[in-house]
């Protein structure tokens, strides 16, 4: 796990300059403690951060092959290298150390761009072939580990961080406004956009190849839903899918420094864990945060009960209201996009915490998105099977029922209402938005006449048709997933994963978004993975038998931060503060009128936490990247 950062000169004879290189490293040096390297060869520019995980002593980067033609700076972990590793020394190839990296300089001269296919980890890298002249970047399948670039008329640029990029002056902090209104569609910038203009993100499953002056994004990998399980029976699925997770959480327990594992007393992180700990002589240390309150949710119980069934040297966390408003100015910071995440936070601290002790942390994200955890999935196959019974009536009796949402202050019946009688992707954002949300329910009255002029030619509907063109055909609930396989998981969990982790110079892991786990998942028929108001069911049924019963059937809670209580009580006054400024960034595309009946509404008992956080990080983001002279 490490930080990269580099550049090319498009189709001139200027040369790539080490001060520019160590620019572009200085503000994430957080991502890579243990050492930093830079690689110069006329046009381009490689720069490396390194945390060391695997083969501490001899993995430094940039690392290039036996007679230097190739040269790479890696960010990630590849959990099959010892078995490509075999492969290639079989076919001559000569290593100079142990580590994963150098096996990716090998398979690429082996294979091109198609060592992508062979590779199984969590990764983006960027090669620079000497004899080619072309610089080759990647990211992971999935989106685990972030990318972002930038391409001017002369020039490549590319970074873990997006913070890197702007570290040069030249670049652009040009606003981008269709992205900002996809985040206050989604709650997070959704896509390849970022909030600038000149700056983008590679996406999950894509790589860039810079050659002869030409630059291209292409695409080597998507999830497939496919019918490969469907004739299967549901005990032989289960028994399958147990077999297949026990090695993906042993490969991803490799490394030659301490590991740990993020409990959150859920069905996901302590199947992780059960496999954890048939894999390792060591105590595993387990790590949860919780909160104290009325009415809040403490995951603390759950995850302690978890770490006593399987012996763990378990520890906790508790934060506070002024925990969670002091670190808001460096969350988004660390986060560089504004995204409504505030299990972030949490997830910082708990890191704070970890990194006393380990260097590793294994999670159970991605669990719910490839196996349909959440209870969204199960209600709105509900909304699909009434509006199939409604035929015809089903638009008008979804219009009805959404206006008695509203009259009720139900954002539930609101939501679920609305959607009767529509396409997926007029009412399917993602599994954390839709069109019924403060935000998309009517635009000419919140937004100003200028940001609705900027923005008047995007549609968060269009957007969501293209990307659900792949699975027009598939069953509802594989849509569903793979939208938010597509959005959801790479742009919000596994940004704020990686962010919240490195800010604290700590790899995490999630075994169960190894892309082979999200094929098997895919390939089975809907009903193992929802059934009536049952979700997630192939993976609880795999361990039935494993983790405590209070575990299976407890209603998923995630990390449940009590923001909203917090925004409407102990930080109602410097929330307030925030957003009533009278030179507020956020007034460019909201109207102030609206965001104090909003406030004052929220006070009130209205339930618009989630609103108001989204203009809390957007207003601070502005203030850290943005700042006024």
């Amino acid at each position: 796990m490490c930080g990269i950062a580099g550049k090319l000169h498009l189709g001139s004879d200027s040369r790539a300059d080490r001060r520019e290189i160590e620019a572009m490293l200085e503000p994430v040096k957080h991502r890579g403690p243990d050492g930093n390297g830079i690689f110069l060869d006329g046009p381009a520019g490689l720069g490396h951060l390194r945390l060391a995980i695997i083969d501490v002593d001899g993995g430094p980067q940039p690392m290039t092959n036996e007679d230097d033609t190739v040269w790479i700076v890696f960010n990630g972990e590849i959990y099959n290298y010892l078995e490509l590793r075999a492969g290639l020394i079989a076919r001559g190839h000569k290593f100079r150390n142990h580590s994963d990296t150098e096996v990716i300089i090998h398979l690429y001269e082996e294979h091109g761009v198609d060592c992508l296919q062979h590779l199984q980890g969590m990764f983006t890298f960027a090669i620079w072939d000497k004899r080619r002249r072309r610089l080759f970047i990647a990211r992971d399948r999935v989106g685990i580990k972030p990318l972002y670039y930038c391409q001017t008329a002369q020039t490549l640029y590319f970074a873990s961080e997006l913070k890197a990029i702007l570290a040069d002056p030249a670049i652009s902090r040009e606003i981008n406004p269709l992205g900002v209104r996809r985040f206050f569609s989604f709650f997070y910038p959704a896509g390849d956009d970022t909030l600038f203009k000149s700056i983008r993100k590679l996406p999950p499953g894509h790589f860039i190849l810079a050659e002869n002056s030409k630059v291209s994004v292409q695409r080597y990998w998507d999830l497939q839903f496919t019918t490969a399980r469907w004739n299967q029976p549901y005990d032989a699925v289960v028994e399958e899918l147990y077999g297949l997770l026990g090695p993906t959480v042993r490969d991803h327990l490799i490394a030659d420094v301490p590991v740990g594992l993020l409990l959150s007393g859920g069905v996901d992180s302590s199947a992780v864990l059960s496999f954890a700990v048939q894999n390792t002589t060591k105590k595993i240390r387990t790590y949860t945060v919780g909160f104290g309150g009325n009415q809040v949710v403490d995951e603390r119980p759950y995850a302690r009960l978890v770490a006593e069934r399987f012996g763990t040297e378990h520890h906790e966390l508790s934060i506070t209201a002024e925990d969670f408003w002091n670190f808001l100015p460096s969350y988004v910071w660390h986060m560089e996009e504004p995204v409504h995440e505030p299990p972030a936070v949490a997830l910082y601290y708990i890191s704070k915490l970890a990194r006393e002790h380990v260097k590793v942390l294994l999670s159970g994200e991605g669990g719910d998105e490839a196996f349909a955890g959440y209870p969204n999935y199960p209600n709105m196959l509900k909304v699909d099977r009434v509006a199939r019974a409604l035929g015809p009536l089903a638009r008008p009796a979804g219009a009805l029922a959404g206006f008695a949402g509203s009259l009720a202050g139900s954002a539930r019946i609101h939501r679920y209402g609305s959607a009767l009688g529509h396409p997926l992707a007029e009412h399917y954002f993602s599994r954390s938005s839709g069109p019924t949300t403060w935000f998309n329910h009517d635009a000419r009255r919140i937004f100003t006449p200028g940001f609705l002029q900027l923005t008047s030619a995007t549609s968060t509907a269009d957007f969501m048709k293209e990307l659900l063109r792949p699975v027009a055909s598939a069953p509802l609930l594989d849509q569903m997933l793979y939208a938010d396989t597509k959005t959801w998981l790479p742009d919000d969990l596994l940004i704020k994963a990686d962010k919240m982790t490195m800010a604290n110079s700590l790899e995490l892991r999630v075994p169960l978004l190894d892309h082979k786990v999200l094929e098997f998942a895919a390939s089975l028929p809907p009903e193992y993975k929802v059934r009536g108001p049952e979700t997630k069911r192939a993976l609880k049924s795999a361990f039935a038998k494993v983790l405590p019963e209070e575990i299976l059937t407890r209603k998923k809670a995630g990390f449940p931060v009590p923001y909203r209580q917090w925004l409407r009580h102990e930080l109602r006054d410097r929330v307030e503060s925030v957003l009533l400024a009278e030179r507020a960034a956020i007034y460019d595309y909201v109207r102030k009128d609206e965001v104090k009946r909003l406030l004052a509404a929220n006070a009130a008992g209205q339930d618009h936490g989630r609103e108001i956080f989204c203009l809390l990080t957007l207003e601070l983001w502005h203030r850290s990247f943005l700042p006024s002279p």
